[in-house]
């Protein structure tokens, strides 16, 4: 009965913040075609799950054809972790394909950009069990907040306009695409309907994070996300602006911007008038 009313509060209570948007994104970016094969990534947390239950009810609903592998990664978990992730799993009528890797291991060693290498060494290890059991695009969690913050945070600390891409080609996977299906949705909606489903899921299972918890230095995501936390409260914009910034870059009025190799600067025809 429980995962009947999680499933109906996805497509009912949550249907304008959740569903709607998730389909959108779909739609809009053009995320799923005829047969694909799509690895849904979960890593445990709220974002993927939450993703994962919105893939099953797109099967349902959808329009077109397309099959789904529901993928976990664990790279060191504690039995507590893993436990935890099987749980919900079971709870939320998923049936996940679990295989290991050593990446909290390797990534333990390194004190310089740590968490930097383990996503990118996640990303490898999940692009290759993705193609392995015949899949051709991987499906990662990033939600609305996740984009928004990467922009800042190119801004910030990069000194370059960019933004984390709705979808994709890999580089060094051939005919594989990485899809973010939650790209519209607000990171407090999806904890709002978690809350309201009575389920928890992992916040963060890392075990350096964990060992450092007691640091005070927080991550440059986490003082952004305060940042725009507080502009948010004056003005209610602001997410959406920031959003929208990637979508209406006028190249007439920038200094420079490059594509590929290819760099231009403002004073290349500035006096072609």
């Amino acid at each position: 009965m429980q995962l009947k009313e999680i499933e109906r509060s996805i497509i009912k209570k949550y249907r304008k913040e959740i569903w709607a948007k998730f389909v959108k994104a779909i739609n809009e970016y053009e995320l799923i075609e005829e047969h694909d094969k799509i690895a849904v990534c979960i890593s445990g947390g709220k974002d993927s799950m939450l993703m994962a239950k919105c893939f099953q009810e797109l099967k349902k609903h959808g329009k077109f054809d397309f099959e789904l592998e529901f993928l976990v990664m664990d790279p060191g978990y504690s039995e507590k972790n893993k436990k935890k992730i099987e749980e919900n799993a079971k709870k939320l009528g998923i049936s996940i394909t679990v295989f290991e890797s050593d990446i909290f291991e390797v990534v333990n060693k390194i004190e310089e950009s740590p968490c930097y290498l383990c996503a990118r060494m996640r990303r490898g290890f999940l692009y290759s069990k993705a193609q392995e059991l015949g899949c051709n695009k991987i499906a990662l969690g990033h939600h609305f907040d996740d984009v928004i913050e990467t922009i800042l945070m190119s801004m910030l600390y990069g000194g370059e306009v960019k933004t984390m891409l709705p979808k994709l080609h890999s580089t060094n996977y051939p005919n594989m695409q990485l899809i973010r299906p939650m790209y519209l949705i607000r990171e407090n909606k999806i904890i709002s309907w978690a809350t309201h489903n009575h389920l928890e899921f992992l916040n963060c299972a890392c075990k350096f994070t964990e060992q450092n918890k007691n640091k005070e230095n927080e991550s440059k995501r986490k003082e952004v996300k305060k940042l725009i936390g507080k502009l948010e409260k004056n003005s209610k914009y602001v997410p959406m602006n920031i959003f929208k910034s990637v979508y209406n870059i006028n190249l007439n009025t920038v200094i420079g911007y490059h594509k590929n190799e290819e760099h231009h600067h403002f004073l290349d025809d500035y006096n072609k008038g």
